[in-house]
């Protein structure tokens, strides 16, 4: 689904975010909200969040592209980013603030799992199917490097740096430490949204494919895709803890890693990017892609990670950084394959496979560590 100036709005566009408001509003009043309701109820409840909060999902990301239609390049694709980002910090802050499924490691896991997914699975997919497609791609060389530039950096400050200080033991900073982190993260990122948005806006976009990007929409649709939007992102929001709690039982059942709950958070909320990313890559607009998944690595970092820090000192809930050795190694080997990748600004089907194989032994280790 995907949005056309001249096609009418999709019933499913409007019809889902209100019916996943309706959901939430139901399953609350049987009793669904820290915990399933016992018996039938409880998994009738389990079966249809599922398709109902996906249905939210895609009607966001119809919504979003139809806004960045109009607002063209890399607005449009800061639009669909910080909506998911958003997202991914009320849930972090959800569970966090539950007694029940609160762990001071989640925040860690799943943003080191949206890094993984967005570098390697979703980057490596966009390189992949464009790939095939149009045999080689281009973007601009400038626009990557900062991207990879500031993802190292702020990567190594909230991941890795954690382990290597003294006055705390452990993978976790200070209160002072984590304030600092906190603010020159929000600051590096304010910085880059300013080279983006403003001050160098041609390292981020092609303009042979930026082409009709600038559609014609009458403010009518796009003020009703605004407001449809917002009801679809608290939609999402208000289901996410409910899908929280749906993972947890099952991670429990499973006898799954307390990471894949990270990562089953970090696919959710980069559902709607990574659906618009790949949709990009289709149409051979691989800049697009690049803006969009680059783009929600460094905001997942720049924007969640201050906002966690928030809520942590406000609760005064502990909060676990550092990675794991086997984690360590592989986040290095991302970023140093993704400086390879974008150095020479055309891609081929090989470095889609190169990332797909470091996302699928993320994927492995994640299960099986």
């Amino acid at each position: 689904m995907s949005a056309s100036p001249s096609a009418k709005m999709p019933i499913i566009s409007w019809a889902c975010p209100l019916l996943a408001v309706a959901f939430y509003v139901a399953a609350s009043s049987v009793g669904f909200k820290d915990a399933l309701p016992p018996g039938v109820t409880g998994i009738a409840l389990a079966l249809l969040l599922m398709p109902v909060l996906f249905g939210a999902i895609f009607a966001a990301v119809y919504h979003a592209e139809t806004i960045a239609h109009w607002s063209g390049e890399p607005y449009g694709t800061l639009i669909l980013t910080v909506a998911v980002t958003v997202i991914e910090v009320a849930l972090i802050a959800s569970v966090m603030m539950s007694d029940a499924n609160g762990s001071p490691a989640l925040a860690r896991d799943t943003v080191f799992a949206v890094v993984m997914t967005v570098c390697n699975g979703l980057a490596g997919l966009c390189i992949l199917v464009g790939g095939l497609k149009y045999r080689e791609q281009s973007f601009r060389v400038p626009g990557a490097a900062a991207y990879v530039t500031v993802l190292i950096v702020m990567a190594t400050l909230t991941l890795v740096l954690p382990n290597y200080t003294r006055e705390t033991p452990g993978p976790s900073y200070s209160d002072s430490q984590l304030i600092f982190v906190a603010v020159v993260t929000v600051v590096l990122y304010a910085a880059f949204l300013y080279i983006q948005t403003v001050r160098h806006r041609d390292y981020f976009i092609i303009q042979a494919g930026d082409q009709g990007w600038h559609e014609t929409h009458s403010m009518r649709q796009l003020a009703l895709s605004g407001l449809l939007l917002l009801v679809a992102l608290v939609a999402i929001i208000m289901l996410s803890k409910k899908f929280a709690v749906v993972v947890e039982l099952g991670r429990e059942a499973a006898g799954a890693p307390a990471p894949v709950t990270g990562l089953i958070v970090a696919i959710l909320i980069l559902l709607p990017e990574g659906i618009a990313a790949v949709q990009a890559a289709r149409k051979d607009a691989l800049q697009k892609s690049l803006n969009l998944a680059l783009g929600s690595a460094l905001a997942t970092i720049g924007m969640t990670f201050p906002a966690v820090t928030i809520v942590a000192l406000a609760l005064h809930t502990p909060l676990t950084l550092g990675l794991d050795p086997s984690d360590t190694v592989l986040l290095a080997l991302t970023l140093l394959v993704s400086t390879m990748t974008f150095a020479t600004g055309r891609t081929n089907i090989l470095y889609g496979f190169v990332h797909l194989v470091i996302f699928a032994t993320f994927l492995f280790l994640t299960f099986q560590p």
